[in-house]
C-alpha cells in the first residue's frame, strides 16, 4: 500500500516503548492483531486514515468504520504558525461523495474551515453531530452565518451543544469589538442548547468582545463552560453576572484591567455550579487585591 510503505510510529507510555516498522506490505497491515493496528493508526490524523484505507479491502474497511476513527473528524490542515488551510480539492471530493456519507450516523465531532464548510455540512446528514468547530471565518460570513433563518445553523441549531467559532482577519478588513459582540450574542440566541462555547480567544488575531455600548442582552440556562477574549475586566464581570446560570468553568482573557467610572453592573445573582474559573490579562492592573479578588470571589 503505498501510503505505508513506510511507517514508523513511536508509541510511549509509563510503561513501555514500542517502535514498530512496516514495510512495502498490505499484508502485514492485516496480520496485525487489531489492538496493535489502532495504536499504530491513532498516531495518525482520523481524515488521513479514512482517506487511506476505506475501500482497500473490505477487512480494512471495517476496521476503520469503527468509532475511534469515525466519531470525530478534522478536515482541514493546521501549520505551526496556528494558520489554516482546506484540505485539497482531491482528498475534500472523496469525503463529500464517499467517505462521509459512508459514516455519517457516526460523526458526533466535526472541525471544518470556512471554504469547505458548506460543502461538508450538506453532503449528508449527520444525526448524531453534536460537537461542531468552525475555524477560519472571516467576519461577514460569521456574521451572516449567526442568524435565525440561516439553513445552515437552523439545520444544527438545536444537535450542537459545544461549539468553537474561530474568527479571522483578512488584510482588507479588520473586525470591530461591535462585530465580535453581535456574533457572540447571535451564537447564543441561535443554538439553543449550547453547553460549551469557546469564542476563540487563543489564536494570533485579538478578537475580543465589550460590552462598551450597551449591556449584554443575551441569557442562557444551558451553557456550562464559556471561553472567551473581553475588552475590558467589566464586561467579565457582566458575562458573571447571571444571565448564564448555570456556568460552570469560566475562562477569560482580558485586554484591560482597571476602575471604571460607568459601573452600572449587578453582580447580585449566584453562580452555584462554577467550578473553575480563569483570568488572563497581557496589560499590568494596579487594582488586582480591588477588582479582580473581591469579584471571582464573590462570583465563584
Amino acid at each position: 500500500m503505498s501510503v505505508y510503505k513506510w511507517l514508523h510510529v513511536k508509541v510511549i507510555n509509563e510503561y513501555t516503548e514500542v517502535k514498530i516498522i512496516i514495510k512495502h506490505s498490505l499484508a502485514q497491515l492485516d496480520d496485525l492483531p487489531d489492538e496493535l493496528l489502532t495504536i499504530i493508526l491513532k498516531n495518525l490524523d482520523n481524515d488521513q486514515v479514512l482517506y487511506s484505507l476505506i475501500g482497500v479491502n473490505k477487512w480494512l474497511n471495517t476496521f476503520v468504520h469503527d468509532s475511534v476513527f469515525t466519531s470525530h473528524l478534522t478536515l482541514m490542515r493546521r501549520f505551526f504558525n496556528d494558520s489554516i488551510y482546506p484540505l485539497s480539492d482531491t482528498i475534500l471530493d472523496r469525503f463529500y461523495f464517499a467517505i462521509l456519507p459512508s459514516i455519517h450516523h457516526k460523526i458526533q465531532w466535526l472541525n471544518v474551515e470556512s471554504l469547505s464548510m458548506e460543502h461538508v455540512l450538506f453532503c449528508t446528514d449527520y444525526p448524531n453531530l453534536c460537537k461542531l468547530g468552525l475555524c477560519n471565518h472571516e467576519i461577514e460570513r460569521a456574521k451572516h452565518l449567526f442568524t435565525n433563518g440561516n439553513v445552515l445553523t437552523d439545520l444544527f441549531k438545536n444537535q450542537i451543544l459545544p461549539l468553537i467559532i474561530r474568527i479571522c482577519n483578512n488584510k482588507n478588513q479588520a473586525s470591530t469589538k461591535d462585530e465580535n459582540t453581535i456574533i457572540c450574542t447571535n451564537i447564543f440566541t441561535v443554538f439553543t442548547n449550547l453547553q460549551y462555547l469557546n469564542f476563540d480567544s487563543s489564536s494570533i488575531y485579538s478578537e475580543y468582545i465589550s460590552f462598551d455600548i450597551s449591556p449584554p442582552i443575551f441569557i442562557s440556562s444551558t451553557l456550562l463552560e464559556l471561553h472567551v477574549h473581553v475588552l475590558h475586566f467589566n464586561d467579565c464581570r457582566y458575562l458573571l453576572d447571571g444571565r448564564v446560570n448555570q456556568l460552570g468553568v469560566f475562562r477569560v482573557k482580558s485586554s484591560w484591567i482597571r476602575r471604571s467610572s460607568r459601573l452600572t453592573i449587578n453582580n447580585t445573582e449566584s453562580l452555584p455550579n462554577m467550578k473553575c474559573s480563569s483570568l488572563y490579562c497581557d496589560t499590568d492592573t494596579v487594582v488586582y487585591d480591588e477588582l479582580i479578588v473581591p469579584h471571582f470571589y464573590i462570583e465563584c
